[in-house]
This record gives C-alpha cells, structure tokens and sequence, in this order.
C-alpha cells in the first residue's frame, strides 16, 4: 500500500499522560525492559522509559529515555530519537527487525510511568509523518498508529503481525494534520520511529 506522509510535524506528549487503550501484559516483560533514572515519577520509584534488548552486551531505546538512563549509552543517533545502551541481556535468540506497511497492525510493549508495570496495545498503522522537537530533526520520519501509549513506553518495542520488531516507541500527539486537501486531521496517535529509519545505524553501531 502506498504510504501517506503527512505534511505537518507531529508534536510529542503535549498533554496528558497517555492515548488510546493499553492494558497490563505479562509478555511486554518478555519484549522489553524497564529502564530507571535518576528522575522520580508520581509514585516516586523513578521509572521513566522502556528498553528493547538487542544483543547480550546491548539494549535500543529513545535517546530521551537514554539520557537520564543509569545505564551508560554506547551511541546516539544522528536524528532520531533513539539510543543503544550498554545492558546486560540473556538472549536465547538475537531480536528480528522488519519495516511495516501502512495499514499493518502492530503491538506496542512498555512499561506505565504511572503504575511501573509492564503493558501493552494493540492497533494498525494510520500514516507517515514529519516529527520535529528536541530529540527528533530532519530528515527523521515516524511512522503514527492508533495503538495506545502512556507515558514510560517509550523507548518500548512495536512488533509487527509476523513477530519481528517494526520499530520504537517515541511519544504520542494529540493531533497530526494533514495536507489541506486532505481528510480531517489524525486525533490520539501512538508515534513510533519505524525500522527503515535507523537500520543502517543500528548495523553499523552493534558490529
């Protein structure tokens, strides 16, 4: 299906602590992994970000989840909002990566901000966007999903329908808008940086 990008840039988390439907999942603990800071949430425990475990040595998560990470970070990357760490993993099997299509449906796993507890949701590709703030800078395109998000899933794991990895969890925004001819803007979506966007640093970074 041909992709849609959308012209306007998404902003992330503006308000709110989350979008959409997630729900507690003993498996998001088997995909992910919580990662602490030195920043304390509401219940004080300092659980502010997710991490997706690579290879026995390294995990790959949002680089803003990587900044006030205790685990120290191997690289940066150049425009996106992600960041691959130093972590000890015990892999039974390396992790599989695959773009999604638009359209596609997609599981999203995380840890809540608000309830340190492992989570998950479901829903389907919508669109591409521009995503422009801090963390994110041109040419860095996320991919936008009905799938539910609260705060703390970033830097979690979006697994596509086949059960390779499509991308990262980066945010959510309250409203993406569409070219003026377009349909009526997208309200509430999950934002992801997709797989085809860091491929290339990922391989190069890890080996």
């Amino acid at each position: 299906m041909k992709n849609k990008l959308f012209s306007a840039l998404a902003l992330l988390t503006l308000t709110g602590c989350s979008v959409g439907k997630y729900q507690y999942s003993s498996e998001a603990m088997n995909r992910v992994d919580m990662n602490f800071t030195g920043i304390p949430t509401i219940l004080g425990i300092g659980t502010l970000g997710s991490s997706i475990p690579l290879t026995a040595d390294y995990s790959l998560t949002a680089a803003h989840v990587a900044r006030y990470s205790v685990q120290r970070v191997k690289a940066y990357h150049p425009y996106c909002d992600l960041a691959i760490i130093y972590h000890k993993n015990d892999l039974k099997s390396l992790p599989k990566f695959r773009e999604g299509a638009i359209g596609e449906p997609v599981k999203m796993y995380g840890y809540s901000f608000i309830s340190a507890m492992p989570v998950e949701s479901s829903g389907v590709n919508l669109a591409l966007t521009g995503i422009r703030n801090d963390w994110n800078k041109r040419p860095c395109v996320a991919m936008a999903s009905n799938a539910g998000v609260v705060k703390g899933m970033s830097g979690g794991a979006v697994y596509n329908n086949d059960d390779t990895i499509g991308g990262v969890i980066v945010g959510f925004s309250t409203e993406i808008r569409q070219h003026k001819a377009s349909p009526a803007p997208l309200k509430d979506v999950s934002l992801y940086i997709p797989y085809r966007d860091f491929k290339s640093w990922l391989n190069k970074s890890i080996t």
